[in-house]
């Protein structure tokens, strides 16, 4: 059995990695949001760092929600913790740690995406140089997604990587639809609508399936269809949906390797169950913004059963 520390140290290196893409993804939906929506610009960049979960330590440092404020301070604020830089700083720090249990290809791979991004960030990122930037970033840490997948063995050291990235872009995909309901939604008479789908499809963006959701249902651009797609759907790999089953099948591969079913097992199990209990309708239904913060709650808690299942820290 793998000592907890290493456990801990892939799950959280491949954590940080996934954060960090995802910031970059967040960033750049909140950027189209504002470009589209001059008039209440602020507002979107607001709801960029409220989605983010760092609009304390932002409202610490800053009393106005600009696009230079808020680019740079998710991208390379050594104050915000989950700034792009501070999560891959602490993966390639995670990676040191556990360099014995990677491959050659995927320590090369996330020391280069630190050193490459070190030299970039040193700097102010401004609007012009934006996209080139998120760009950088999202390839990087995909590189290191592709060394993990074509080097290494399906083991337990697999398993607790891709534990760390399911439950980090589950829980990323959750807040970017929770906070974009509330802000874009004035009443819930308009929800399952087609009010504000421009706004919509530039979440669909954020996540990387705006190409696939029109293979599967071509120009029907709702708010229902969209929040069906990135919930439901096990084909698209940043669904809830998808994200959950992953948790479950590794979990499942950790159970045969060690011979013990954990707590953490059993939680996943039953946020799977509750997945295919529900349908879109029933969610729209009772509440979307309920059933997101209940799924936020559960996969915060899952976390917590695997550091302890498995003493990452013991």
């Amino acid at each position: 059995m793998m000592l907890g520390k290493t456990a801990g140290g892939l799950f959280w290196m491949f954590r940080y990695l996934e954060r960090a893409e995802n910031t970059a993804r967040l960033l750049e939906a909140g950027w189209h949001m504002a470009l589209n929506r001059s008039s209440t610009a602020s507002n979107e960049w607001q709801s960029i760092v409220t989605t983010a979960g760092v609009l304390n330590a932002y409202n610490q440092k800053y009393d106005e929600f600009s696009a230079s404020h808020v680019i740079n301070f998710l991208l390379r604020d050594k104050d915000n913790p989950s700034s792009v830089m501070n999560s891959i700083d602490l993966a390639r720090s995670n990676a040191r740690q556990v360099r014995t249990a990677l491959s050659s290809e995927v320590w090369e791979a996330v020391n280069e995406c630190w050193m490459i991004l070190k030299q970039e960030l040193a700097r102010p990122v401004v609007e012009r140089n934006l996209h080139d930037m998120l760009s950088m970033i999202r390839y990087r840490t995909s590189v290191v997604r592709g060394a993990l997948y074509g080097t290494m063995l399906r083991n337990d050291i697999f398993a607790f990587s891709r534990l760390g990235t399911f439950l980090e872009r589950a829980d990323n995909t959750a807040r970017i639809l929770d906070v974009k309901y509330y802000l874009l939604l004035p009443s819930a008479s308009f929800v399952g609508s087609s009010m504000d789908n421009v706004q919509w499809e530039v979440i669909l963006h954020s996540v990387s399936a705006q190409r696939s959701y029109r293979w599967l249902h071509g120009g029907d651009i709702s708010a229902q269809g969209i929040v069906d797609f990135l919930v439901f759907d096990r084909r698209m790999p940043r669904s809830l949906a998808f994200c959950v089953a992953e948790t479950v099948q590794y979990l499942d591969q950790l159970e045969q390797e060690y011979g013990t079913r954990q707590d953490s097992q059993i939680l996943a199990e039953r946020m799977a169950d509750r997945m295919s209990q529900n349908t879109i309708e029933s969610v729209f239904q009772n509440g979307l913004h309920e059933f997101l913060a209940e799924f936020i709650a559960d996969t915060t808690q899952l976390a917590k059963h695997i550091e302890q299942d498995f003493s990452f820290y013991g």
